[in-house]
C-alpha cells in the first residue's frame, strides 16, 4: 500500500498514481457493475491474465478491489469493489460523458 510520505503533492497526480493507467481504470468500470470472477474480468477488459492479476494485486493494496476466495476445487476467486473503490464511481461517471462530448466533436 502506498503510503502518505510516498503520495506526490498534488491530488490529481495521487488519482493518476492509484488508477493512472488503463487496465485499472476498465477494472474498476467493470466492478462497478457488481462481483466478476477472474475470466469475467480477462475477458471483458480484454488483456493479458499476467497484467490483470498484476493491476488487480495493486489495485487491491491499494484498497481499492476487494479479493474473496473459495476454498472449492476448482478454486473460485471473485472480485469486487472495496467501498472506498466505489466512491470512484462519479469520477468514472464524468470521464464517461467527457469521452461521449469529445466523441461528438469528432
Amino acid at each position: 500500500m502506498i503510503n502518505k510520505k510516498m503520495l506526490p503533492p498534488c491530488p490529481v497526480a495521487i488519482v493518476l498514481q492509484l488508477i493512472g493507467n488503463k487496465w485499472k481504470i476498465l477494472i474498476i468500470r467493470d466492478l462497478l457493475c457488481g462481483v466478476k470472477r477472474f475470466g469475467q474480468l480477462q475477458k471483458s477488459v480484454g488483456c493479458s491474465q499476467k497484467v490483470l492479476t498484476d493491476n488487480l494485486r495493486e489495485l487491491e493494496e491499494n484498497k481499492l478491489v476487494k479479493r474473496k476466495a473459495y476454498p472449492e476445487v476448482p478454486p473460485r476467486v471473485e472480485y469486487s469493489l472495496s467501498p472506498l473503490g466505489q466512491t470512484l464511481a462519479p469520477v468514472l461517471k464524468e470521464m464517461a460523458k467527457w469521452g461521449e462530448y469529445y466523441r461528438s466533436l469528432v
